[in-house]
C-alpha cells in the first residue's frame, strides 16, 4: 500500500490517501523521460530561424572584376559566401521540429515522473485548492503552510480561473489541469501539489 497524507489549504492534515501502486510507485525510468522532455522541448520549438542564401541575396548580379591579368583570385559574385554581405552556405530555414512519441512509452514518462515525486516526497495531496475571488495572498499562504517557497506546480481536476490568475502572479509557480499534465512540468517543479480529486483523475486516466 502507497499512502500519502491529505492536507487543506491551510497545511493541516486532514486525512490519508491511497495511491495506485502502478502510477504512483513504480521504478521511474530516467530514460523514458529523458526522451519525453525532449519531445516536449522540440515540440515548442518555434522553428523560425532563417537566413538568405547566395541566390536569395539581394545584388551581386554582375563578375565584380576581370577574371585574367589582374593578379587576384578569380570571383563571379560579390555574394559569395566567403565575402563579406554574402549569402550563407547552408543557410538555415523555417521547419517543423515536432515528433510524436509512442503512446505506451509517453505513460510510462507519466508514471515514472509521478512515481519520482512520490518517492522524493515532492507529492502533496490538498483535499480542495480552490477560492472564490482573485487573491494572491491566499495563494502565498497556502505554498508557505505546506512548505512550497521555491518552483511549484499546481494541479487541479477543472480550470479554476481564481486559482490559476492568482498563482500567475508568484515568481515560479505553474498551473495545469490533471488531463494536461506532462513530464517536463512535472520534472521542472520542486513541488507538486495536486487536489485530490486531480489524483482521481490520473488514477482514471492511467489505469
Amino acid at each position: 500500500m502507497l499512502n500519502v497524507n491529505i492536507f487543506n489549504m491551510d497545511g493541516i492534515s486532514v486525512g490519508e490517501m491511497e495511491l495506485e501502486e502502478s502510477i504512483f510507485g513504480i521504478i521511474p525510468n530516467e530514460s523514458v523521460m529523458h526522451d519525453a522532455v525532449l519531445n516536449y522541448l522540440a515540440n515548442n520549438r518555434s522553428g523560425t530561424q532563417s537566413a538568405l542564401t547566395r541566390g536569395e541575396v539581394r545584388g551581386g548580379g554582375r563578375k565584380p572584376y576581370k577574371q585574367n591579368k589582374i593578379n587576384k583570385s578569380r570571383a563571379g559574385s560579390i555574394r559569395m559566401p566567403h565575402w563579406r554581405g554574402g549569402g550563407v552556405v547552408f543557410a538555415p530555414k523555417p521547419r517543423d521540429y515536432s515528433y510524436r512519441l509512442n503512446k505506451k512509452v509517453k505513460r510510462l514518462a507519466i508514471k515514472s515522473a509521478l512515481s519520482s515525486k512520490v518517492q522524493n516526497k515532492e507529492f502533496i495531496v490538498v483535499d480542495e485548492i480552490k477560492l472564490e475571488n482573485y487573491r494572491t495572498k491566499s495563494i502565498v499562504a497556502m505554498l508557505n503552510a505546506l512548505g512550497a517557497e521555491k518552483k511549484v506546480l499546481i494541479v487541479t481536476p477543472i480550470i479554476n480561473n481564481f486559482v490559476f490568475k492568482s498563482a500567475n502572479n508568484i515568481p515560479g509557480v505553474e498551473t495545469t489541469v490533471a488531463d494536461s499534465l506532462h513530464v517536463y512540468n512535472v520534472l521542472n517543479c520542486d513541488k507538486l501539489i495536486i487536489a485530490k480529486e486531480a489524483v482521481n483523475m490520473i488514477t482514471e486516466m492511467y489505469s
